[in-house]
């Protein structure tokens, strides 16, 4: 593999560090062919399960869920070397609720907002000039609950998403079937309703998870955690509103096993949109309608192991990288910028417990 930074990727897996991982490892990826260096931990570090680049890709934030004996996430800040992709510490801040569990940036780099899941709460970090966060100014608890005891006992925002301006915030809470809709300033670090009603209803016991904006920020996906279902959505950039077009199953009609869905992203073309399957252990692909946003299948891609929490799109769109939590593997796939479709190159990683790529 080439070592000029210009052939290649930086790639940044986040773990659970519940087995034998050790925090955030890092590898390289080839700009042509897809291959994969040789894993390194790049920071020592409790459960740093996501991570997100910004500014450029000169940082790295990292959401760390609540340790044992520590009821508190962590946010974690790194500048990254781009020659070489070793990470320098920024330092971190609590994140006052338990399973600190998704990050999201704005454009400019100035603010950082988190998804805490058990404690039912999005907090919010403004960013200073080094890149390290400031202190925290703001915690917004979300409420309800919904039809599945065992999982909708209470509000669980599972992330939150900003739209290509930075105006608005999208969080989608597993437990209570909602999406809650912020305005965000970022010159105060601050969220406030953005609609009247602010809160969307999604259909009982769904549990959406994570959500994706189309390139072209006319449509909205939210991939459904409890019913292995996408639900698309007009957005209406203006307002921030979501009106929704439809719903579609992530599952083979027959299949009929335990399936929880985990990662959603739309290809930067806009062309297709890719969702993994836990259980059924598959990339389910469809088609976009540029028109109407609604979603034809493509099929279904067996990521070669178990339970892929997480999964990242190369910045071209030319590669998948696949993150099996349960087997241990990162595995890449080429995709056909024609069809959509899947085919793995070869190159499998050995990674401890991964649960979110970023590629830089």
């Amino acid at each position: 593999m080439s070592t000029d930074a210009r052939d290649r990727w930086l790639v940044y897996v986040g773990t659970y560090t519940n087995r034998n991982s050790r925090g955030i490892y890092s590898l390289k990826m080839d700009r042509s062919t897809g291959a994969l260096t040789r894993p390194e931990v790049a920071v020592e570090a409790s459960n740093p399960a996501f991570v997100r680049p910004a500014h450029g890709g000169t940082r790295l934030y990292a959401a760390a869920d609540s340790a044992e004996g520590d009821s508190s996430g962590k946010i974690l800040a790194f500048s990254v070397d781009r020659s070489n992709g070793a990470l320098r510490p920024l330092g971190q801040r609590t994140s006052p609720g338990e399973s600190a569990c998704y990050l999201a940036i704005d454009g400019a780099g100035k603010v950082v907002l988190a998804a805490n899941y058990t404690s039912g709460s999005v907090t919010v970090f403004p960013v200073l000039g080094d890149g390290s966060l400031g202190e925290l100014t703001q915690t917004l608890r979300h409420e309800g609950s919904s039809v599945n005891p065992d999982r909708q006992e209470a509000p669980h925002p599972h992330s939150i998403n900003l739209d290509a301006a930075g105006r608005f915030a999208y969080s989608p809470d597993l437990g209570a079937d909602k999406i809650y809709i912020y305005h965000l300033d970022a010159a105060s670090a601050t969220l406030s309703p953005a609609l009247t009603p602010w809160v969307h209803s999604s259909a009982a016991g769904a549990g959406p998870r994570h959500f994706a904006i189309h390139p072209g920020g006319e449509f909205a996906y939210v991939i459904n955690e409890l019913a292995s279902t996408i639900t698309a959505y007009d957005l209406d950039a203006a307002t921030g509103s979501l009106s929704e077009i439809e719903t579609v199953s992530t599952l083979p009609d027959d299949y009929g096993e335990v399936n929880y869905t985990a990662d959603v992203y739309v290809l930067p073309s806009g062309k297709f949109i890719y969702s993994s399957n836990r259980g059924n252990d598959s990339i389910a692909i469809f088609a976009i309608d540029s028109d109407t946003g609604r979603l034809s299948l493509v099929g279904r891609e067996p990521t070669q192991g178990k339970t892929p929490r997480g999964f990242a799109i190369s910045p071209g769109g030319e590669f998948l990288v696949a993150a099996n939590e349960d087997s241990d593997t990162l595995v890449v796939f080429r995709i056909d910028q024609a069809t959509g479709e899947l085919s793995p190159t070869g190159d499998v990683a050995e990674v401890p417990e991964p649960t979110c790529v970023a590629l830089i």
